[in-house]
């Protein structure tokens, strides 16, 4: 039996080599790489929702090389803080991307010898399908964060990197007590590759951390500084972010000439438990 739900009926799939069926018989075909589509038609706001295949081949390329292996090595322990007293806990990534950060999760628990049920999905189907290529002990899905295909009061540890909050569905999915870790950028992360693309840099929004159906834990901040001297990687950094779809033609001009960046990264892991 599948983790994931139908999107039609909301009843739970049955997952084969080749398809998800529910018992209404809705079906949905099951990709090669292993993945499955579950967002409805009129669900998506666009012809191909999320990030590009561009998008996401400069932000594996990027993220393999280690530029943000710190952040991982966090969302690694706060995991395994979280689910410190269980053997088998269910994780979802909402919002996985190409799953980098999955993979680290799942890494760390098996190294904890623990046996995770593993749940990721994200709205793009270029990521999704990166995802499922690298990692084959997961269950993937292309759907909404707005309108997650998983059941009530089912989900130990929920983690989300850089996704939209949707408190509701996140109260939702996880269980009585189970963990929600939100990660956000901290103020001046990448403010030095502002610094080149805008005449007046502006710092991130500080995020509240009050969400209705949780419990605050701890904020805990991971800050560092990255230096690249290879034009190609200085450039899937920047495709990789939102700065890549609304930064000026002068902008985009001068980091294209750029033959090394520094600036500031950091995230900052905000740690919830459901009430």
């Amino acid at each position: 039996m599948s983790l994931f739900l139908c999107p039609k009926c909301g009843a739970p799939l049955e997952q084969t080599d080749s398809v998800y069926v529910c018992p209404e018989h809705h079906s949905y075909d099951r990709a090669k790489e292993g993945y499955v589509h579950l967002l409805p038609v009129h669900k998506m706001h666009a012809k191909v929702p999320g990030d590009s295949k561009e998008m996401v081949a400069s932000r594996r390329t990027f993220l393999e090389s280690g530029g943000y292996k710190l952040f991982r090595e966090k969302l690694v322990a706060l995991v395994l803080e979280a689910v410190e007293e269980q053997q088998s806990p269910t994780i979802l990534d909402a919002g996985c991307g190409e799953g980098y950060y999955f993979r680290g999760v799942e890494d760390g628990l098996r190294s904890a010898e623990k046996t995770p049920c593993l749940m990721g999905f994200d709205i793009s189907k270029f990521a999704v399908k990166a995802a499922a290529k690298r990692q084959k002990t997961a269950e993937f899905a292309v759907a909404s964060i707005f309108h997650i295909p998983v059941a009530d009061n089912s989900v130990d540890c929920l983690i989300n990197v850089f996704a939209p909050m949707v408190e509701a569905e996140f109260c939702r999915v996880l269980k009585s007590g189970g963990t929600m870790i939100f990660a956000v950028p901290t103020e001046r992360h990448l403010y030095g590759l502002k610094e080149v693309l805008y005449d007046e840099p502006y710092e991130n929004a500080y995020k509240e951390t009050d969400y209705e159906g949780f419990d605050f834990v701890k904020r805990e901040a991971v800050t560092g500084t990255l230096t690249l001297t290879d034009p190609e990687q200085i450039q899937n950094l920047f495709r990789m972010t939102p700065y890549y779809w609304k930064t000026p033609v002068e902008g985009s001009r001068k980091l294209a000439e750029a033959t090394v960046l520094q600036t500031e990264i950091g995230f900052d892991f905000l740690v919830y438990r459901k009430k």
